[in-house]
């Protein structure tokens, strides 16, 4: 697409050494997908592609009205990167070298894998510049003003937060905008995004509604910190066919939140994401976003969905009528255990404008480097989430055999109590020109299942789970999931301690419970440490002196 200015506006351009370009995350490679800035105050449709015609006869040729260039509305001039760099006096004494920035070349930029800029700070064309970076309304993204300070936002961080935005399926240009459909942010933790995102839309007052079997610190946080600031908190079964009912059951006219989790962490059952949305909507009407209102004046509850489980490459939850997808990126968006991060993705711009404040006053973006090293762990999601999956099946289907195993739980098998949902709930990398057989259908990597018990004593089946944790010698017992290495762990004790025996076992999570996350290793590898670990469940590893090599 070629923007087409008038005469006049060209020749003003002309006369100057200041050009008009676009300011995006930053431009390694012209194809990346980005969302194209330039010439957003002339209200132009914007376009990766932009290029401004200096051809001055076709330019006098199309009106103001034909191209959509609105004159009233000067444009945003910036100067270009040598000029502002330029005016600093080339330093001579010892000390103000040592203090003075020295910059690469034009065309560093062009490194095929992307900088990592490590600025708290940036600097600007002058003083007008810097009163209208403060000037803007908090946004995840950047505009042609370019960054102003890290806390508000980084080139590396935005970029990562592109892709992501991309891979949740909102990076496209919304053809009566030309602005893309939805934008992410990137926090400092999966926690920071879940709080940033709930306290967008909450104030004392309102009501949320949570289900039953959600993240450890997604309740911990409900319980100590929204009952504490006047919210008032409800949990639901959100399972199953029967979830979306129970849900629209505890609607009130102040509610503000639906909270779903899908897989639910760590009892793999799934939620109808589309079902919930429809009861919503049925319930309280469409939903109205204004841009540039607040969040809170939204009449509708926001429906928001912890896909980590999942990932997008999975289930593109905003295409299921979800208002606000949160992953915490610690898990297989980075994929390699190294980081910590959370990813908060919308359509909404009141609400990305509460998210960004939030972020900017009271959370954190994600830094630089962990910012860079989760945009190199999105590279290779697609074929870590082909193998999770794989390998998870032939586990789960191990599992289901085993004499000390009560039950097996994962969407993959037909036991499984959402199986009915399961493939549409999966969409496996698929894209909408996929041939049914170029991608192999699978049900990403969490597998749980619960160990045999006795009804006579609670403790047995819990003992068995803690002994085949520390059985293993391959898999490594350890919380968190989504890595290259598998991860097993006790939720009742451990990651789930701080939820209550009762509230803990209403949502399926039972004493004998135990959650692997599925690794890249061999599948035999793990298959045998797994069989070996079962098998002796009922010795104690502290008194077992063995010399066990899988």
């Amino acid at each position: 697409m070629k923007l087409t200015l008038s005469a006049v506006a060209l020749a003003a351009l002309a006369t100057t050494n200041i050009s008009i370009y676009s300011v995006s995350a930053f431009q390694v490679n012209s194809n990346l997908p980005r969302r194209a800035v330039a010439f957003s105050q002339l209200g132009v449709a914007k376009d990766p592609e932009l290029a401004v015609t200096h051809n001055a006869n076709e330019a006098a040729a199309t009106s103001a009205s034909a191209s959509g260039v609105d004159l009233s509305k000067p444009a945003v001039v910036r100067k270009e990167d040598e000029e502002v760099h330029a005016r600093h006096a080339r330093p001579k004494s010892f000390a103000t070298k040592c203090a003075s920035l020295y910059h690469p070349k034009k065309g560093a930029a062009r490194g095929l894998s992307p900088p990592v800029y490590f600025g708290s700070t940036y600097l600007l064309d002058d003083a007008n510049h810097g009163a209208r970076l403060h000037e803007k309304r908090e946004a995840p993204y950047t505009d042609e003003d370019g960054f102003v300070y890290s806390r508000w936002g980084s080139p590396t961080n935005e970029a990562a937060a592109l892709q992501i935005a991309a891979l949740e399926g909102v990076d496209d240009l919304d053809p009566l905008t030309g602005q893309s459909r939805g934008e992410c942010l990137l926090f400092n933790s999966g926690m920071s995004a879940i709080t940033s995102a709930l306290m967008s839309v909450l104030r004392a007052g309102d009501h949320a509604i949570f289900p039953f079997t959600v993240y450890g610190g997604t309740h911990e946080f409900a319980e100590s910190f929204c009952k504490e600031w006047g919210i008032e908190v409800s949990y639901v079964d959100a399972a199953g066919k029967d979830g979306p009912a129970n849900y629209r059951a505890a609607f009130q006219e102040n509610t503000k939140v639906v909270y779903a989790e899908t897989p639910a962490n760590p009892t793999m059952r799934l939620t109808d994401l589309k079902g919930v949305a429809q009861v919503i909507e049925d319930h309280y009407g469409p939903a109205i976003d204004t841009p540039g209102t607040h969040p809170h004046d939204r009449k509708r509850p926001w429906l928001m969905c912890d896909g980590t489980f999942a990932t997008p490459y999975h289930t593109r939850a905003l295409d299921m009528g979800v208002d606000v997808s949160i992953h915490s990126a610690t898990k297989y968006l980075g994929g390699h255990s190294d980081i910590l991060a959370g990813a908060v993705t919308s359509c909404s711009e009141p609400f990305l404008h509460g998210c960004a404040k939030v972020q900017k006053l009271i959370t954190v973006p994600l830094n630089p480097m962990d910012s860079f090293l989760l945009a190199r762990g999105l590279r290779t999601l697609d074929v870590r989430m082909q193998r999770h999956g794989e390998n998870a099946l032939k586990i789960a289907q191990m599992l289901e055999t085993h004499p000390n195993v009560a039950k097996t739980i994962y969407p993959g098998l037909d036991s499984h109590p959402d199986r009915a949902m399961a493939t549409a709930s999966f969409g496996s990398g698929r894209d909408a020109d996929s041939e049914d057989d170029e991608i192999k259908q699978t049900y990403g990597g969490m597998v749980t299942w619960i160990m045999v018990g006795d009804e006579n004593d609670d403790n047995v089946a819990l003992k068995r789970a803690q002994n085949v944790c520390e059985h293993l010698r391959v898999i490594n017992l350890a919380v968190s999931l989504g890595g290259v290495e598998s991860l097993i762990e006790h939720p009742a004790s451990m990651t789930h301690t701080m939820i209550p025996r009762e509230t803990r076992k209403a949502g399926g999570l039972d004493d004998g419970l135990i959650r692997l996350s599925v690794g890249l290793e061999r599948a035999k590898d793990l298959l045998e440490d797994l069989k070996s670990a079962l098998d002796r469940c009922d010795f104690d590893p502290e008194d077992e002196m063995d010399e066990f090599k899988p």
